[in-house]
């Protein structure tokens, strides 16, 4: 009796413990099973490290495919007193509206900063072709010709805001900068009065920077997070400032980002007056490969 009782008590443990064995090695095949389903509806260890919340490195962000951006200036016809170089920064609104119809019809999505900021730190995803259209200095006639053409294709924009010329002649009034943002827009700063960052003072902080931030979220209502710099000049040594006062990203213009501070020296290219759609079309596609 006493040899039966052993063996049943010695079967008993014998099978609990196959029992917890064949659990962990289930809980283990589950886990490898996740991963390998992970991989195979295709989501990248970018996405992986989004949901986690870690923020990408500098090396991976500038290892990303950059994402085009495009900047505008004034939007009105040349006159005999522009000079040929101005052709560049000023670009007629029929040259302006089969601009935007061309990246329409090419299949182009706009995004805002908020979208480029999550790809680029924590791989979301973003729409197919996306772009990034910007204007600088407050000009009128981005708001009565600019966002009038985006709204054709259902297109937004980043309005870069020059404080210092609200509700001037010939520039937008507050009421239409928060018509612009209630709209879905995205307004940002371009500092109090188009001072060179690279020759920004101490005292500058406040004037071209914080107080603009200031008068802009007091007109919409919303933060302001993003920056471009006058003349698309940066200056490496300060760049780190521009995050501690409560910037997330900022762009340039087409010279090279900053191997330390990518997300604060964001390329764009200007789109010239003397182009054509095709020539816009084609200078995307070589700038931003």
């Amino acid at each position: 009796m006493r040899n039966t009782l052993f063996t049943l008590a010695a079967l008993s443990a014998m099978f609990f413990s196959s029992c917890v064995e064949n659990s962990k090695a289930e809980k283990e095949h589950s886990v490898v099973s996740e991963s390998s389903d992970t991989s195979a509806t295709g989501t990248t260890d970018a996405t992986a490290v989004g949901r986690s919340g870690k923020k990408a490195g500098a090396a991976e962000i500038l290892a990303k495919k950059e994402v085009p951006v495009l900047c505008y200036h004034q939007i009105r016809n040349w006159k005999a007193s522009d000079s040929k170089r101005a052709h560049d920064d000023i670009i007629p609104p029929a040259n302006f509206s089969q601009h935007m119809k061309m990246l329409a019809d090419s299949g182009y999505h706009t995004i805002l900063p908020d979208q480029l900021y999550d790809y680029l730190n924590y791989g979301k995803q973003l729409p197919e072709k996306p772009i990034m259209i910007t204007f600088d200095d407050t000009d009128l006639d981005q708001y009565t010709v600019g966002a009038k053409e985006l709204e054709k294709h259902g297109f937004k924009g980043v309005f870069f805001i020059m404080t210092v010329s609200i509700g001037r002649p010939r520039y937008m009034s507050k009421a239409q900068i928060k018509e612009l943002s209630d709209d879905g827009h995205m307004i940002a700063s371009h500092t109090w009065n188009h001072k060179n960052f690279a020759e920004f003072t101490d005292e500058d902080w406040e004037i071209q920077i914080d107080k603009p931030t200031r008068t802009l979220e007091t007109i919409t209502g919303k933060k302001v997070e993003y920056f471009a710099y006058p003349y698309g000049v940066s200056k490496a040594e300060n760049l780190h400032k521009l995050q501690e006062h409560g910037f997330k990203a900022a762009f340039i213009l087409s010279t090279k980002r900053d191997p330390d501070y990518p997300l604060f020296t964001i390329r764009r290219i200007i789109d010239p007056g003397t182009y054509t759609a095709k020539n816009l079309y084609n200078s995307i596609n070589k700038s931003f490969k």
